[in-house]
Protein backbone atom coordinates (compact mmCIF):
# COMPACT_ATOMS: atom_id res chain seq x y z
CA UNK A 1 0.00 0.00 0.00
CA UNK A 2 1.48 3.38 -0.94
CA UNK A 3 1.59 6.31 1.36
CA UNK A 4 -1.09 8.84 0.88
CA UNK A 5 1.08 11.49 -0.15
CA UNK A 6 3.61 9.87 -2.57
CA UNK A 7 4.43 11.62 -5.55
CA UNK A 8 4.24 15.28 -3.47
CA UNK A 9 7.38 16.98 -3.65
CA UNK A 10 7.66 19.89 -0.63
CA UNK A 11 10.37 22.59 -1.21
CA UNK A 12 10.64 23.72 2.90
CA UNK A 13 12.45 26.98 3.48
CA UNK A 14 11.42 27.26 7.10
CA UNK A 15 12.95 27.22 10.24
CA UNK A 16 12.55 26.15 13.78
CA UNK A 17 9.41 24.24 15.02
CA UNK A 18 6.44 25.49 13.38
CA UNK A 19 7.41 24.86 9.79
CA UNK A 20 9.63 22.04 10.60
CA UNK A 21 6.65 20.15 12.38
CA UNK A 22 4.17 20.95 9.04
CA UNK A 23 6.83 19.39 6.66
CA UNK A 24 7.55 16.24 8.89
CA UNK A 25 3.66 15.24 8.74
CA UNK A 26 4.00 15.89 5.61
CA UNK A 27 6.99 13.40 5.11
CA UNK A 28 5.70 10.98 7.23
CA UNK A 29 2.42 10.36 4.69
CA UNK A 30 4.94 10.02 1.97
CA UNK A 31 5.79 13.17 0.89
CA UNK A 32 9.04 13.99 -0.49
CA UNK A 33 10.61 17.39 1.48
CA UNK A 34 13.76 18.92 0.34
CA UNK A 35 14.86 21.45 3.25
CA UNK A 36 16.05 24.71 1.32
CA UNK A 37 18.68 25.91 4.09
CA UNK A 38 20.90 29.35 3.95
CA UNK A 39 24.26 29.12 3.58
CA UNK A 40 25.56 30.24 7.22
CA UNK A 41 23.95 28.62 10.06
CA UNK A 42 21.12 27.13 8.14
CA UNK A 43 18.09 25.87 9.90
CA UNK A 44 19.10 27.29 13.70
CA UNK A 45 17.32 24.45 15.45
CA UNK A 46 20.70 22.08 14.13
CA UNK A 47 22.69 24.24 16.73
CA UNK A 48 20.28 23.73 19.87
CA UNK A 49 21.15 21.56 22.46
CA UNK A 50 21.26 18.50 24.01
CA UNK A 51 23.25 16.88 21.34
CA UNK A 52 23.47 12.92 20.73
CA UNK A 53 27.45 11.72 20.59
CA UNK A 54 29.34 10.80 17.75
CA UNK A 55 26.95 12.17 15.61
CA UNK A 56 27.63 14.54 12.28
CA UNK A 57 28.14 18.31 13.89
CA UNK A 58 25.56 19.96 11.67
CA UNK A 59 23.13 16.80 12.57
CA UNK A 60 23.42 15.85 16.06
CA UNK A 61 21.18 18.14 18.21
CA UNK A 62 18.36 16.13 19.29
CA UNK A 63 15.67 18.52 18.74
CA UNK A 64 16.82 18.79 15.01
CA UNK A 65 16.68 15.35 14.51
CA UNK A 66 12.82 15.11 15.64
CA UNK A 67 11.76 17.21 13.61
CA UNK A 68 13.84 16.38 10.74
CA UNK A 69 13.23 12.32 9.72
CA UNK A 70 12.49 11.63 6.08
CA UNK A 71 14.20 14.64 4.11
CA UNK A 72 16.67 15.96 2.98
CA UNK A 73 18.59 18.97 2.63
CA UNK A 74 20.00 21.42 0.29
CA UNK A 75 21.88 25.19 1.08
CA UNK A 76 20.99 28.06 -1.39
CA UNK A 77 21.97 31.61 -0.96
CA UNK A 78 18.89 33.60 -1.82
CA UNK A 79 20.50 36.87 -1.95
CA UNK A 80 22.72 36.23 -5.06
CA UNK A 81 21.30 35.94 -8.19
CA UNK A 82 22.48 31.97 -8.54
CA UNK A 83 20.82 30.79 -5.64
CA UNK A 84 17.56 32.33 -6.77
CA UNK A 85 17.70 30.93 -10.07
CA UNK A 86 18.31 28.10 -8.51
CA UNK A 87 14.87 27.88 -6.14
CA UNK A 88 13.17 29.00 -9.59
CA UNK A 89 14.29 25.83 -11.26
CA UNK A 90 13.10 24.05 -7.80
CA UNK A 91 9.71 25.59 -7.73
CA UNK A 92 8.86 24.20 -11.19
CA UNK A 93 8.96 20.36 -10.31
CA UNK A 94 7.71 20.65 -6.57
CA UNK A 95 3.88 20.97 -5.25
CA UNK A 96 4.74 22.85 -2.32
CA UNK A 97 6.46 25.77 -1.29
CA UNK A 98 7.06 26.29 3.01
CA UNK A 99 8.23 29.38 4.89
CA UNK A 100 8.36 31.00 7.67
CA UNK A 101 10.16 34.28 6.74
CA UNK A 102 8.51 38.02 7.73
CA UNK A 103 5.68 38.68 5.70
CA UNK A 104 7.37 40.34 2.55
CA UNK A 105 10.72 38.75 2.82
CA UNK A 106 10.56 36.56 -0.29
CA UNK A 107 8.91 38.91 -1.84
CA UNK A 108 12.04 41.69 -1.51
CA UNK A 109 14.09 39.09 -2.74
CA UNK A 110 12.26 38.57 -5.74
CA UNK A 111 10.32 35.54 -4.57
CA UNK A 112 7.16 36.39 -3.59
CA UNK A 113 4.23 33.90 -4.64
CA UNK A 114 3.29 35.72 -7.79
CA UNK A 115 6.49 35.62 -8.73
CA UNK A 116 6.70 31.93 -8.46
CA UNK A 117 3.44 31.17 -9.34
CA UNK A 118 4.74 32.31 -12.73
CA UNK A 119 7.36 29.19 -12.80
CA UNK A 120 4.18 27.03 -11.25
CA UNK A 121 0.66 28.01 -11.61
CA UNK A 122 -0.28 24.80 -9.43
CA UNK A 123 2.14 25.88 -6.54
CA UNK A 124 0.85 26.02 -3.62
CA UNK A 125 2.49 28.22 -1.30
CA UNK A 126 2.18 28.25 2.48
CA UNK A 127 3.67 31.15 4.31
CA UNK A 128 3.50 30.36 8.36
CA UNK A 129 4.07 34.32 10.02
CA UNK A 130 3.19 35.48 13.78
CA UNK A 131 0.65 37.04 12.80
CA UNK A 132 -0.54 36.51 9.18
CA UNK A 133 0.28 38.06 5.71
CA UNK A 134 -2.04 41.48 6.20
CA UNK A 135 -3.38 43.00 9.31
CA UNK A 136 -1.97 45.86 11.77
CA UNK A 137 0.75 43.27 13.81
CA UNK A 138 1.90 42.17 10.51
CA UNK A 139 5.42 43.30 10.79
CA UNK A 140 5.44 42.30 14.52
CA UNK A 141 8.20 39.75 15.91
CA UNK A 142 7.30 37.22 18.67
CA UNK A 143 7.37 33.33 20.23
CA UNK A 144 4.31 30.63 21.07
CA UNK A 145 4.52 32.97 24.62
CA UNK A 146 3.66 36.09 22.98
CA UNK A 147 0.64 35.11 20.64
CA UNK A 148 -0.86 32.83 23.84
CA UNK A 149 -0.46 35.66 25.84
CA UNK A 150 -2.55 37.95 23.28
CA UNK A 151 -5.41 36.18 22.73
CA UNK A 152 -5.60 35.22 26.07
CA UNK A 153 -5.02 31.26 26.54
CA UNK A 154 -1.82 31.71 28.27
CA UNK A 155 -4.11 34.02 31.06
CA UNK A 156 -6.79 31.75 31.65
CA UNK A 157 -4.28 28.63 32.41
CA UNK A 158 -3.40 28.16 36.03
CA UNK A 159 -4.91 28.35 39.16
CA UNK A 160 -7.83 30.84 40.53
CA UNK A 161 -5.49 33.73 42.09
CA UNK A 162 -2.30 32.49 40.95
CA UNK A 163 -0.05 33.18 37.75
CA UNK A 164 -0.09 32.40 34.15
CA UNK A 165 0.96 29.07 33.73
CA UNK A 166 3.30 27.95 30.66
CA UNK A 167 2.20 24.92 29.09
CA UNK A 168 4.99 22.13 28.25
CA UNK A 169 4.21 22.25 25.00
CA UNK A 170 4.74 25.24 22.23
CA UNK A 171 0.65 25.15 21.71
CA UNK A 172 0.89 27.90 19.03
CA UNK A 173 4.22 26.57 17.15
CA UNK A 174 2.80 23.30 16.91
CA UNK A 175 -0.65 24.29 16.31
CA UNK A 176 0.32 26.53 13.56
CA UNK A 177 2.42 23.70 11.88
CA UNK A 178 -0.45 21.59 12.09
CA UNK A 179 -2.95 24.07 10.31
CA UNK A 180 -0.37 24.45 7.53
CA UNK A 181 -0.38 20.78 6.90
CA UNK A 182 -4.11 20.74 7.14
CA UNK A 183 -4.02 24.06 4.80
CA UNK A 184 -1.90 22.79 2.20
CA UNK A 185 -3.83 19.61 1.93
CA UNK A 186 -6.76 21.46 1.59
CA UNK A 187 -5.23 23.43 -1.21
CA UNK A 188 -3.85 20.19 -2.80
CA UNK A 189 -7.30 18.78 -2.86
CA UNK A 190 -8.47 21.78 -4.39
CA UNK A 191 -5.64 21.84 -7.18
CA UNK A 192 -6.16 18.07 -8.15
CA UNK A 193 -9.65 17.10 -6.92
CA UNK A 194 -10.66 14.14 -5.40
CA UNK A 195 -10.47 10.99 -8.06
CA UNK A 196 -12.69 8.92 -9.70
CA UNK A 197 -15.56 9.01 -6.77
CA UNK A 198 -15.24 12.73 -6.50
CA UNK A 199 -17.52 15.48 -8.09
CA UNK A 200 -14.59 18.04 -7.96
CA UNK A 201 -12.36 17.25 -10.60
CA UNK A 202 -10.11 19.99 -9.58
CA UNK A 203 -8.81 23.56 -10.79
CA UNK A 204 -4.63 22.40 -11.23
CA UNK A 205 -4.05 26.26 -10.00
CA UNK A 206 -2.45 26.12 -7.03
CA UNK A 207 -2.75 29.06 -4.24
CA UNK A 208 -1.34 30.94 -1.40
CA UNK A 209 -2.09 29.47 2.29
CA UNK A 210 -1.40 32.13 4.92
CA UNK A 211 -1.44 30.56 8.40
CA UNK A 212 -0.97 32.86 10.98
CA UNK A 213 -0.01 31.18 14.52
CA UNK A 214 -1.98 33.74 16.72
CA UNK A 215 -4.92 33.54 14.60
CA UNK A 216 -4.64 29.49 14.91
CA UNK A 217 -4.21 29.55 18.50
CA UNK A 218 -7.07 31.69 19.18
CA UNK A 219 -9.35 28.85 17.80
CA UNK A 220 -8.36 26.17 20.35
CA UNK A 221 -10.53 28.79 22.85
CA UNK A 222 -13.73 28.53 20.58
CA UNK A 223 -15.62 26.74 22.95
CA UNK A 224 -14.60 29.65 25.66
CA UNK A 225 -16.22 31.91 23.36
CA UNK A 226 -19.53 29.93 22.46
CA UNK A 227 -19.60 30.36 26.61
CA UNK A 228 -18.98 34.19 27.01
CA UNK A 229 -21.51 34.83 23.86
CA UNK A 230 -23.89 32.37 25.88
CA UNK A 231 -24.21 33.40 28.93
CA UNK A 232 -22.08 36.65 28.69
CA UNK A 233 -19.74 35.33 31.61
CA UNK A 234 -16.42 36.71 31.22
CA UNK A 235 -13.63 33.70 31.67
CA UNK A 236 -11.66 34.02 34.10
CA UNK A 237 -8.20 31.73 35.40
CA UNK A 238 -9.25 28.87 37.41
CA UNK A 239 -12.83 29.21 36.99
CA UNK A 240 -13.43 27.54 33.59
CA UNK A 241 -15.08 23.91 33.78
CA UNK A 242 -12.80 22.06 31.98
CA UNK A 243 -9.32 24.22 33.15
CA UNK A 244 -9.76 24.39 37.10
CA UNK A 245 -13.30 24.43 37.82
CA UNK A 246 -15.19 20.93 37.81
CA UNK A 247 -13.43 18.86 40.66
CA UNK A 248 -13.90 15.63 38.59
CA UNK A 249 -11.44 17.35 36.27
CA UNK A 250 -8.50 18.27 37.69
CA UNK A 251 -5.16 16.71 38.42
CA UNK A 252 -4.74 15.35 42.08
CA UNK A 253 -1.28 13.45 44.11
CA UNK A 254 -2.34 10.01 44.62
CA UNK A 255 0.02 6.93 46.33
CA UNK A 256 3.67 6.66 44.95
CA UNK A 257 3.82 10.22 43.92
CA UNK A 258 1.71 9.57 41.31
CA UNK A 259 -0.84 11.79 39.60
CA UNK A 260 -4.16 11.24 38.48
CA UNK A 261 -7.81 12.82 37.59
CA UNK A 262 -11.04 12.19 40.48
CA UNK A 263 -12.59 9.18 40.07
CA UNK A 264 -16.20 9.22 39.70
CA UNK A 265 -16.45 5.50 40.68
CA UNK A 266 -14.97 5.82 44.16
CA UNK A 267 -15.10 9.71 45.00
CA UNK A 268 -12.01 10.09 45.44
CA UNK A 269 -8.60 10.21 43.38
CA UNK A 270 -7.80 7.01 42.13
CA UNK A 271 -4.25 5.15 40.58
CA UNK A 272 -6.57 3.60 38.03
CA UNK A 273 -6.64 7.09 36.47
CA UNK A 274 -3.54 7.91 37.51
CA UNK A 275 -0.34 9.40 35.11
CA UNK A 276 3.10 9.90 34.45
CA UNK A 277 5.52 9.82 37.38
CA UNK A 278 6.50 13.10 38.68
Amino acid sequence: MSAPLQGIRVLDLSRLLPGGFCSLLLADFGAEVLKVEDTGMGDYIRWSPPFYDGAHESARSALFLSLNRNKRSIRLDLKREQGREALLRLVREHDVLLESFRPGVLERLGLGYERLREENPGLVYCAISGYGQAGPKRDASGHDMNYLGLIGLLGLTGERGGPPVQAAGQIADVGGGLMAAFGILAALRERDGGGARSRSSGSGEGQLVDVSMSDGALSWLAMVAAAYFADGNVPRRGDLPLAGSLVCYRPYETAGSRWGRWSPSSGRPGAAESGART
